[in-house]
């Protein structure tokens, strides 16, 4: 990856921090340190049987949110874990008009990788921790608040559910 000088920068405008995702073992004890102890309070999760994986959000009081995602079976979370251990798995920057914002990467010499924008709800793109000082950032759009996407999610998936209890 290489960036001129000359480049206009930053190449990714108007992003904000939207979570920080771990990958644990077990949600529930998990749970226990990012809902108990640190104080997030239960925002949603879902279960994407499609790439073997569950995860849960937990959005602080003061702001912020934490993702814990944990293995439903063989997937990139399973090999995340094998490999790597517990901890955290990516960084999901939350823009607008991500199309332009791939494009700008792109043109810059970004390298990105799983660049996704079939899902109108949820439209992806990852830059390789190879390319990110070993970080996996994800930049994502959605045209939901949070707050929406719980209603909405709340409605199919507890956190009782989710946490197997």
């Amino acid at each position: 990856m290489s960036f001129d000088a000359a480049d206009v920068h930053p190449l990714v405008e108007g992003a904000r921090l939207d979570h920080v995702a771990v990958a644990v073992r077990d949600l529930a004890a998990a749970a226990g340190l990012f809902r108990d102890v640190l104080g997030g309070e239960f925002l949603f999760g879902s279960e994407i049987p499609s790439q073997a994986f569950r995860f849960v959000q937990y959005r602080l009081p003061g702001g912020g949110k934490f993702e814990l995602v944990t293995p439903m079976g063989e997937g990139f979370v399973s090999r995340f874990l094998e490999r790597r251990g517990e901890g955290v798995h990516h960084v999901t920057l939350r823009v607008s008009d991500i199309e332009r914002q791939v494009e700008r990467l792109r043109g810059g010499g970004v390298e990105l990788t799983l660049v996704s924008f079939a899902n109108e709800y949820w439209k992806e793109a990852f830059i390789h921790p190879s390319n990110a000082h070993g970080v996996l950032v994800q930049l994502a759009e959605s045209p939901f608040t949070d707050d929406q996407a719980a209603e909405h999610m709340g409605r199919r998936f507890s956190e009782a559910a989710l946490l197997g209890a």
